[in-house]
């Protein structure tokens, strides 16, 4: 039978011709200088308080488990999000770093995010692989209260997606941190959000379908939290290395954040630093 799809505007490998016509020359060398400015002087490695010491190399064993921010609280973030004029990614990443740097006594934090990198409107429908991954540095040595940091965030973010183009093995090449086995480059927290349809409501004639829990068995970072915007409620998941951390450490990471968060939306002007971490209990 004929293709009843609408023929492609562009293909993957016209894309892929373009970025590397279009990456050279001026352009390469402005994404290159924007990202050697922003992560000078960045710390090589993120301490967070560990089981056991860090191996002299990444054996990638890993695990995960499962958390959902309550319908209540996410509403809460919403609202707080639209009114500092963040997106609720940014917001989540607020929190994050608070945590990070609340748990780790380091004020200067490198986390990564991926992204789509679909930035025309012509590659939404293509399939291929364009997804890219960006440090972003997160600064909190003058203990700002949530507003200030909101603002920081928003501006930084959006400037760090203004030069999300350079694959991120160029921008370790450029930036030349120190390298080791025992961790990856330039960062070792990965904040993972999504924005997408509760799985349930997926329906197919003659078909039952149910949901399969996933399962992980390696990770290449320290800690990875995916987070994914449902609707009502944010599902998170926490992706560990075990040969750094116990599943009862991630648990208490788990309830320290869902308890910093809670306090973000009640104390807007609290410096990060006082912000709780520890409920009634």
């Amino acid at each position: 039978q004929p293709d009843p799809l609408p023929p492609l505007e562009i293909q993957y490998a016209d894309y892929a011709a373009w970025q590397r016509r279009w990456l050279q020359g001026a352009e390469l060398q402005a994404q290159a200088d924007f990202w050697k400015q922003y992560l000078s002087g960045a710390p090589t490695l993120l301490n967070l308080p560990t089981d056991r010491p860090r191996p002299l190399k990444r054996n990638y064993a890993g695990a995960s488990l499962g958390a959902t921010l309550s319908p209540a609280l996410t509403t809460k973030l919403k609202a707080l999000s639209q009114r500092h004029g963040t997106t609720l990614f940014m917001t989540m990443l607020a929190g994050w770093s608070v945590l990070l740097a609340r748990v780790s006594g380091q004020n200067d934090l490198v986390i990564g995010t991926p992204v789509a990198n679909r930035q025309r409107k012509d590659l939404e429908p293509l399939i291929g692989f364009f997804v890219n991954t960006l440090a972003l540095r997160v600064n909190l040595e003058d203990d700002p209260d949530l507003t200030g940091l909101l603002t920081r965030i928003r501006r930084d973010t959006l400037q760090a997606f203004e030069h999300q183009d350079l694959p991120f093995e160029q921008v370790v090449e450029v930036v030349q941190p120190v390298r080791s086995m025992s961790h990856s480059p330039l960062f070792q927290v990965i904040l993972n959000w999504e924005t997408a349809q509760d799985d349930s409501s997926l329906s197919l004639p003659g078909l039952e379908l149910r949901s399969l829990e996933q399962t992980h068995s390696t990770t290449p970072y320290d800690l990875t939290l995916f987070m994914k915007d449902v609707g009502d409620r944010v599902i998170c998941s926490w992706r560990y290395t075990t040969d750094l951390f116990d599943a009862q450490s991630i648990q208490r990471f788990i309830g320290q954040f869902e308890c910093l968060l809670e306090d973000m939306v009640a104390h807007e002007t609290t410096p990060v630093s006082r912000l709780r971490l520890l409920d009634e209990a």
